[in-house]
């Protein structure tokens, strides 16, 4: 299989490990609510908490995975996830429950970070987000399902992103120790398209917000304003979140046939309209109508903006600082939402956050319409140790050179010669340097014997010629 074609499924792994915290936000807050002394408002502010240290992970670390190592940063962040998440559930003391949701929120955020890094350094990075989508929505989807048969403890939800970090931990073994970036030559470098990622960014934490302030409020609309039960609200979630897999499944099979500007446009401004609906719900078809069909968009607006953030900038930094801002969005959503709703109701709460999502299409849109020169790939250069040939000096012993009648050297000499040179270490070493023998010769001959005249005769056909007709006549 091609690498053009192969799922980096670590990445993938990490990437739900990461994001599975916001995925069970309101289940996590509506179970803090009923099982400590905790009001709405105060339940909504540690799962804000939770996703705030989450978030502050993302922009501490996004210039940083290739200092530290994807692998070693990868597991890092999920031994932060399962020590944090694991004290919130096995405690009942609200400083340790709120202490672990902080540690473990750092924890996700960390591996969302090196997912996300790892993810924009992919040849294509809206198939790989795509596919993350895909497994954080799956296993939300089970969740959904299984947690309401567990017991009403506070601490089902979190155990259970416990238990996932603590799944994909082995998988780190196969994240590289060191990115590609630090092994190629090129200058650290100002971050491109500078306006474009910052308004992305500022759009995609207010976009999280308004999504996330009635993500964190679902559970409660579907308790006390539509009067359905536990069971029935996981169901109607869990089927959400299915319909959201398939909503991902399209996006991936589209990838960026469509562009980038109509599915974020298009799908805000429908995302809003579901928002209105199902906060006003007051029974089970328009609560799980509004529900589903918000779900089904989310993730394939989601996934257009990921890879959006992430073509911006081959390093992933504008990845790791959208998904950031998207992060602090999501952390500020459950405790909006339960102001907005104890102040206002939940429908006028659906109003206004659906106002703020038709505010901010634009200049999502703007930013995804904007056309962006391609980028130049970085090759990474390997350096190849040679080994360094060693200079041996070889003592020559000096020679009597034989003059003989015409000044030049006899052949006693060239035999001393043959045998110095068979005795050398250049006779079996061919990448040794063979000595440079001086042979000395008695007088000059050259200053003795000078030149003709004549044989500073024009070279060529003419020179030749000369020379056959002197032959010819010493012959004669």
């Amino acid at each position: 299989m091609s690498a053009r074609t192969t799922t980096p499924w670590p990445l993938v792994a990490l990437f739900t490990a990461g994001y599975l915290a916001a995925y069970l936000l309101p289940t996590t807050v509506g179970r803090l609510d009923a099982g400590l002394p905790l009001s709405a408002t105060q339940a909504g502010a540690i799962g804000s908490v939770l996703l705030l240290s989450s978030a502050s992970a993302g922009f501490l670390l996004a210039s940083r995975v290739d200092r530290f190592g994807p692998r070693r940063l990868a597991r890092a962040g999920l031994l932060l996830a399962i020590a944090g998440y694991a004290t919130a559930a096995l405690s009942t003391a609200l400083p340790l429950v709120v202490a672990g949701a902080v540690v473990g929120g750092f924890g996700s955020g960390t591996a969302t970070t090196v997912a996300a890094t790892g993810i924009a350094g992919r040849r294509d990075p809206h198939r790989v987000t795509t596919m993350g989508l895909l497994g954080v929505s799956a296993l939300a989807g089970a969740l959904y399902l299984t947690i309401p048969h567990l017991g009403p403890a506070h601490g089902v939800p979190l155990a259970a992103i416990a238990v996932t970090a603590l799944l994909v931990l082995p998988l780190t073994g196969r994240l590289p120790a060191r990115s590609a970036a630090t092994r190629t030559v090129r200058p650290a470098g100002p971050l491109p398209y500078r306006r474009s990622g910052a308004l992305l960014a500022a759009a995609m934490l207010f976009w999280s917000l308004a999504q996330n302030s009635l993500w964190g409020v679902s559970g409660r609309i579907g308790l006390t304003q539509a009067g359905l039960g536990e069971v029935t609200v996981g169901a109607v979630f869990a089927v959400a979140l299915g319909a959201g897999l398939l909503g991902v499944v399209c996006a991936g099979v589209l990838g960026p046939r469509l562009g980038g500007a109509l599915p974020i446009g298009l799908g805000t401004v429908l995302i809003a309209g579901c928002i209105a609906l199902s906060a006003a719900a007051s029974d089970l078809t328009s609560f799980a109508t509004g529900e589903i069909a918000w779900n089904t968009l989310y993730p394939v607006v989601l996934s257009y903006v990921i890879g959006l953030a992430a073509s911006m900038d081959r390093r992933g930094r504008w990845a790791v600082l959208v998904g950031s801002a998207s992060s602090l969005g999501t952390a500020c959503g459950p405790l909006t939402g339960s102001l907005l709703s104890a102040r206002a109701g939940y429908p006028a709460m659906g109003l206004v956050l659906a106002a703020g999502l038709l505010l901010v299409t634009v200049p999502m849109t703007l930013v995804a319409r904007r056309p962006r020169r391609s980028q130049v790939v970085q090759i990474p250069v390997v350096e190849i140790p040679l080994a360094e040939i060693p200079v041996v000096d070889i003592p020559v012993p000096e020679t009597a050179a034989v003059e003989s009648a015409a000044g030049q050297v006899t052949g006693a000499d060239v035999a001393g010669l043959a045998d110095l040179l068979a005795e050398s270490p250049s006779a079996e070493d061919p990448f040794a340097r063979p000595p440079v023998v001086k042979i000395p010769v008695a007088g000059n001959p050259l200053d003795a014997v000078p030149a003709p005249r004549e044989a500073y005769g024009t070279a060529g056909p003419r020179h030749a010629g000369a020379t056959t007709a002197a032959s010819a006549a010493e012959g004669v």
